[in-house]
């Protein structure tokens, strides 16, 4: 595939992933950095995020748990969370990954990340999370 060709099916994978939390976050690459737009579309997703070996839920949750161990990534956990439940996954497996995240990425940053999902399952009008065991 060209450059072009990379960059339409990124944008397509993108779409079903993100949706338009996916197009703000490269529209606001393009004033700064539009090459790295580009590569976000057509390198993540065209190339990364379209790959069959694993579903979109399961790219979803290694991607919840990359942000939540890396720290400082509110702002794509925003957008990953929301993709996350784009994706089929229910609030429930998305807190309890970001939970377990705690066990080898400390739990500040899952709790951060869990502030996050808080906002976003409000924002989609999801009920609180009951997974007490």
């Amino acid at each position: 595939m060209d450059r072009e060709e990379r960059y339409a099916n990124g944008l397509k994978v993108l779409n079903a992933v993100d949706g338009e939390a996916g197009q703000r976050v490269v529209e606001s690459l393009a004033g700064v950095s539009p090459e790295l737009g580009h590569q976000v579309v057509a390198w993540a997703f065209g190339d990364m995020y379209a790959r069959p070996e694993l579903p979109p839920r399961d790219r979803q949750l290694v991607t919840l748990g990359v942000l939540t161990a890396l720290g400082g990534c509110e702002i794509e956990l925003d957008v990953h969370i929301n993709a996350a439940l784009n994706v089929g996954l229910s609030a429930t497996e998305i807190a309890e990954a970001l939970l377990h995240s705690a066990v080898y990425a400390g739990m500040p940053r899952a709790i951060n990340a869990t502030v996050v999902a808080k906002k976003v399952f409000a924002e989609r009008g999801l009920p609180p999370v009951s997974n007490l065991s």
